[in-house]
C-alpha cells in the first residue's frame, strides 16, 4: 500500500465477519475488491471486549500471503505485542495514544520491525495531541478527520466506527482516505458493490480537494 492521501483504500473490519469461517470470509472480502483487512485486537483491559491476538494472524498469514493486514491494537501497553504481531505476519501496527506513556518509543519499535506504524485516539481525545507524532507514523486512525487533513496533507487518515454508504460522504469530505467498514460491507448482499461505492465517494473527494489546492 502506498502512503499518502493519493488513493482511496477500503478495509473491511473482519471482526464483523463469520469468525467460524474466517479465512473464507477474508478471501471473500479481497475478491470483492477490498484493499486491505482491518483486524481489531482487544485485550479486555484498554477496552472491555476481548477478541483475537497474534495466533490468529499467524494462521491467516500463509493463507492470505499478499493481503495487507492492518492491526488496530486496542490494548494496554501496546509495546509488549509488537514483536509477536510482527512475527505473526502483520503489516501495520496501529496503537492508541492513550495506551502508552511513550508514543515515540512505541513508534520507533514498530518501525524497527519493518511494519508500518499507525497511531489512533479515542473519540473524546483532542486531536491536537497527535501533532508531535503525525510526521513519524504512516497512518492516523481517528474519528475527527478534518483538522488533520488541513494540517497534514499527505498522511493516510483512517476512519473507523459506523462507516458505510450513509456516512461515507461526510468522512470523505473531511479528508479520510482509509475507510474501515464493518457491517456495511460484511453483511451486504453485494459487498463488491458496497466497496466500490465507498471507494468512488472517497476518490471523488480526493480529486475535488486536489483541484481546490
Amino acid at each position: 500500500m502506498e502512503n499518502g492521501c493519493g488513493k482511496a483504500k477500503i478495509g473491511p473490519s473482519i471482526l464483523n465477519s463469520d469468525l467460524s469461517d474466517l479465512t473464507s470470509e477474508c478471501q471473500r472480502m479481497m475478491d470483492s475488491g477490498a484493499d486491505y483487512l482491518h483486524l481489531d485486537v482487544m485485550d479486555g483491559q484498554f477496552v472491555p471486549n476481548l477478541t483475537f491476538g497474534h495466533p490468529v494472524v499467524k494462521c491467516l498469514r500463509p493463507k492470505l500471503p499478499n493481503v495487507f493486514l492492518d492491526m488496530h491494537m486496542m490494548v494496554a501497553k501496546p509495546e509488549q505485542w509488537i514483536e509477536g504481531m510482527h512475527d505473526a505476519g502483520a503489516d501495520q501496527y496501529t496503537f492508541h495514544f492513550e495506551a502508552t506513556d511513550d508514543p515515540k518509543t512505541c513508534i520507533r519499535k514498530i518501525k524497527e520491525t519493518g511494519m508500518k506504524a499507525g497511531i489512533g485516539i479515542k473519540p473524546n481525545t483532542p486531536v491536537e495531541v497527535l501533532d508531535p507524532f503525525v510526521d513519524l507514523v504512516d497512518m492516523v486512525l481517528i474519528m475527527t478527520v478534518r483538522y488533520l487533513r488541513e494540517h497534514f496533507s499527505t498522511v493516510d487518515i483512517e476512519v473507523d466506527g459506523g462507516v458505510g454508504p450513509a456516512t461515507i460522504q461526510e468522512c470523505a469530505e473531511a479528508g479520510a482516505n482509509m475507510i474501515v467498514s464493518g457491517n456495511a460491507i460484511m453483511k451486504s448482499d453485494n459487498p463488491r458493490e458496497t466497496i466500490q461505492y465507498l471507494r468512488n465517494v472517497v476518490e471523488e473527494a480526493i480529486q475535488k480537494s486536489q483541484l481546490e489546492r
